[in-house]
């Protein structure tokens, strides 16, 4: 779905827990994603002020991202960026559009647009 969306991730951003480097790695796999994942420590357990920071570090050139972590840090990150509390089931994916001309924009106080979110039932 990804793939067939042009929704492929530019960058990658995994927990480095087990089951969710899988996961990772399986949507690397099957969505045409070409580069590395990057595991990112402190996405375990992750908290939203994790999430946001490591976002926040980001190169300019990076346009779509994949956070692959864990709840409930993903569910209040959601919270942060959209202003709205939304569960996050397991391999959910949420889509969001950030109103950022730059990631060292990103701060709490930015508020993008949930545009959908994806759950595995859904496929």
């Amino acid at each position: 779905m990804l793939h067939a969306e042009d929704l492929t991730p530019d960058l990658i951003l995994s927990s480095p827990a087990k089951r969710a480097y899988k996961t990772a790695e399986a949507v690397a796999e099957n969505c045409g994603y070409d580069g590395e994942i990057e595991c990112i420590d402190d996405f375990y357990p992750g908290s939203s002020s994790d999430y946001l920071r490591v976002l926040s570090e980001l190169p300019d050139g990076v346009r779509r991202v994949m956070v692959v972590g864990h709840n409930p840090g993903l569910e209040e990150f959601l919270r942060v960026l959209v202003g709205e509390a939304r569960p996050l089931p397991t391999a959910a994916l949420a889509q969001v559009d950030l109103p950022l001309e730059s990631w060292q924009a990103l701060t709490a106080s930015i508020y993008g647009k949930l545009v959908r979110i994806l759950r595995p039932a859904d496929e």
